[in-house]
């Protein structure tokens, strides 16, 4: 038999046309969600607002008080804080809108039409990571305007930016698990707000972990979020008083933000197919 003969020369062509008919789909679902954006841009107040109005708060409010262990400007600690602290804050919209799609029937109409049913939740990943991007650069350009500055090369400091949209993306996977397993919208911003503040400010995103009772400083240490803004700030060159603490994820904070960011991704992703699947099935 002929290598032609078991291996059909139109087997190549159709796996590409499937693929860039995926991609296509990515696109349009990525771009459905941007133009929603665009005829509603107080959508947007979580991460062009908010991230100016928490760098200006807690860098005035916290920074008189504070003194780092180590030494170093609050500023410039801080910054890589709100920066995980921003991303953070604005992933309940993911679970929102997901929930809101299910509950009014977009989801029901979208699951009729020819395209692949990942397509959907991709599209609506992709559209909040470049939220995410922009919120970065706003925290960024505030924390510039304030003094805020990076002491390393310009690639450790994109690399830190890489590590904190890594793990936003994330964690909006994880948000969008939410917004398919409850009932409705409200639930899910009632249920993220309260999952994700925790998440947040136990944590040392704002304040050193060393003035901690023992049992909260643990709490915080394990946390993901201490340790993807440990990273940004080694990354960064800015104050660092975690690195003064004997724990593995607060001594290789880099190399313990990818693995908790592959980590959720991986439970995430098929999680949130499953859920997606389980909410349109007849």
């Amino acid at each position: 038999m002929s290598v032609s003969a078991a291996y059909p020369v139109d087997l190549a062509p159709r796996g590409f046309d499937r693929l860039r008919a995926w991609l296509t789909d990515v696109w349009v679902m990525t771009r459905r969600n941007l133009i929603h954006v665009r005829r509603e841009p107080m959508q947007l107040t979580d991460v062009t607002v908010q991230p100016v109005l928490f760098t200006l708060m807690f860098v005035y409010v916290f920074g008189s008080a504070m003194v780092l262990p180590g030494g170093g400007a609050y500023k410039d600690f801080v910054i890589a804080g709100l920066l995980c602290l921003n991303l953070i804050m604005s992933a309940p919209g993911t679970a929102v809108g997901l929930a809101s799609d299910v509950s009014t029937g977009v989801i029901d109409r979208l699951h009729t039409l020819p395209m692949s049913p990942t397509s959907i939740l991709v599209g609506r990943s992709l559209s909040d990571l470049l939220a995410a991007v922009i919120c970065s650069a706003i925290v960024a350009l505030t924390g510039l305007a304030i003094g805020w500055h990076a002491t390393t090369s310009l690639l450790q400091v994109l690399a830190g930016f890489g590590v904190v949209l890594l793990f936003s993306y994330a964690f909006h996977w994880m948000a969008a698990c939410l917004g398919l397993a409850v009932s409705g919208p409200e639930s899910a911003e009632g249920i993220a707000f309260i999952a994700m503040i925790p998440l947040a400010f136990v944590s040392n995103v704002l304040v050193p972990a060393q003035g901690m009772p023992a049992w909260l400083r643990t709490i915080a240490i394990w946390n993901p979020v201490s340790a993807v803004a440990s990273a940004c700030r080694e990354l960064f060159g800015n104050p660092n008083p975690s690195a003064l603490l004997h724990a593995w994820p607060m001594q290789h904070p880099v190399a313990a933000s990818l693995i908790w960011s592959l980590a959720i991704l991986a439970v995430c992703v098929p999680l949130a197919g499953h859920l997606y699947r389980r909410k349109t099935r007849r």
